[in-house]
């Protein structure tokens, strides 16, 4: 059986990860947070300039509106609002960074 796997990135140091639980593998940030929480964390990173918000293949069409790159100041919050998949808004925030190295 061919099993797809997700991967999300970290909000602190923008690894690709592919349990978003726990705490991240790389740098120990701990990954069970609220949308808003993680755009708040995303928005103080002066390494962030953009925030993607990505949806799942199968998005209803409120999330799908939402998808794309934004602005860090200019990203839509999260949950979707008016999402009516049947197991709700999975959307996520992906930070775009400035610099990658220090």
């Amino acid at each position: 059986m061919d099993v797809k796997t997700e991967v999300y990135t970290c909000p602190r140091c923008g690894k690709a990860i592919h349990i978003p639980t726990g705490d991240c593998p790389y740098c120990g940030y701990h990954l069970d947070l609220k949308p808003q929480d993680v755009l708040r964390i995303l928005r103080s990173n002066p390494a962030v300039r953009y925030v993607r918000v990505v949806v799942s293949d199968d998005a209803c069409a409120a999330c799908r509106f939402v998808e794309g790159t934004y602005p860090k100041e200019e990203a839509p919050e999260l949950p979707v609002p008016d999402c009516s998949h049947p197991l709700g808004c999975r959307c996520t925030y992906e930070p775009l960074l400035e610099d990658i190295f220090p």
